[in-house]
This record gives C-alpha cells, sequence and structure tokens, in this order.
C-alpha cells in the first residue's frame, strides 16, 4: 500500500532538505555525478520542493517535475519560477508517468516509498523512456525508516535488473548509496 499524500504535506520541509549540511552535499554529490553539463529533457519524479530541480534546471534545455503532493509541488513551482523551461506536475507513479523519452531521469529518495511491484514498473517505465544516450540516476538513504516499503538496495536492484542498462557509477557511503545507469555500454561524457 502506498504511502497516503498527507505523510508528504505535513510541513514544508519535513526532512530538512534545504536546511541540513548532510542534504546539501547529497544533492552536490549527485550533481557531480551527472557525466554531461547539458540534458536535452529530463525528469525529475518525487521532486519534493524542488531543492534539487532547481539545480537540475540550468542544465536541461525541458526539465519535467513531479511530486505527489500539492503543497509540495507548489513549493518547487515557487522555487523554479524563473526557469520557464521547468514544469512541475502533480501526480502519481506508475500510472501518471509522463510521455515521451528523456536523457536523464533523476530518482532521489523515492523509490522505496513504493511497494516492490509498483516500483519495478516504475523501473520499467524509465528504462522503456530512456532516450539511446540518456542516463539515470538514483540517490537513496541506506537506513531503515517507518514509512520504507522497500530497501534502498531493492530500489537500485529494480532498476539495475532492467535489459538493456549498464551501471557506470556505484558510490556507497553509510547513510546513502547513489548509481548511475546508461544504455551504452561506453557512457558518452561531454
Amino acid at each position: 500500500m502506498p504511502v497516503d499524500r498527507e505523510y508528504f504535506s505535513r510541513q514544508d520541509d519535513p526532512w530538512g532538505i534545504g536546511t541540513r549540511w548532510y542534504e546539501a552535499r547529497k544533492r552536490a554529490l549527485l550533481m557531480a555525478t551527472l557525466p554531461r553539463e547539458r540534458f536535452a529533457r529530463a525528469f525529475e519524479p518525487g521532486c519534493g520542493g524542488g531543492h534539487l530541480t532547481v539545480e537540475l534546471a540550468p542544465r536541461c534545455d525541458a526539465l519535467v517535475a513531479m511530486e505527489l503532493a500539492d503543497s509540495a509541488a507548489g513549493q518547487a513551482r515557487q522555487r523554479v519560477a524563473e526557469f520557464a523551461h521547468v514544469q512541475v506536475l502533480t501526480g502519481e507513479l506508475p500510472q501518471h508517468w509522463p510521455e515521451g523519452s528523456f536523457d536523464l531521469i533523476v530518482f532521489s529518495e523515492l523509490g522505496y516509498y513504493f511497494p516492490k511491484s509498483d516500483w519495478h514498473e516504475v523501473a520499467a517505465l524509465a528504462a522503456g523512456a530512456l532516450s539511446d544516450d540518456g542516463v539515470i540516476v538514483a540517490c537513496h538513504f541506506r537506513h531503515l525508516f517507518a514509512e520504507q516499503q522497500i530497501t534502498a538496495q531493492a530500489v537500485h536492484d529494480a532498476i539495475d535488473s532492467q535489459p538493456g542498462l549498464y551501471r557506470h557509477i556505484h558510490h556507497q557511503e553509510p547513510d546513502f548509496t547513489m548509481d548511475l545507469w546508461s544504455r551504452r555500454l561506453e557512457m558518452r561524457v561531454a
């Protein structure tokens, strides 16, 4: 059973994403992991209040962000208001996966809120929507917590099991794990 919308609407920044050094450092590592300076079209589901979205925006020609909670989506829209090429949607995965292909898909602190079967469907949708030179990056907290439905390892394993994806980067720390996959055995870096 998915976590309900109320869980994500409790307060403006329930995890301290905008104030904690841990979160700022993790975003910086994720941004440094991206193999190219620019991406044509990116998707960031579970964008929350848009802290990562605003960092991705200058590196994308088009960016689709999605959030389950209306309040967080509103915060994200405010945070990226200066970027006309960023669209913040309110929706739920897997049923509201946006149409088209992406050359960047970012899963940050998202996958473990899904039941295992739903997350496998999301991972398959991501692999199917990834352009030929696209990348998927995932970053998840490694410790167990009450609202978690699957582990960070299971989240990343579901992506890793998708046919035609190659993992190029694996970074693991006591608190989080980050991986990057592409469709190409030899990843384009530019």
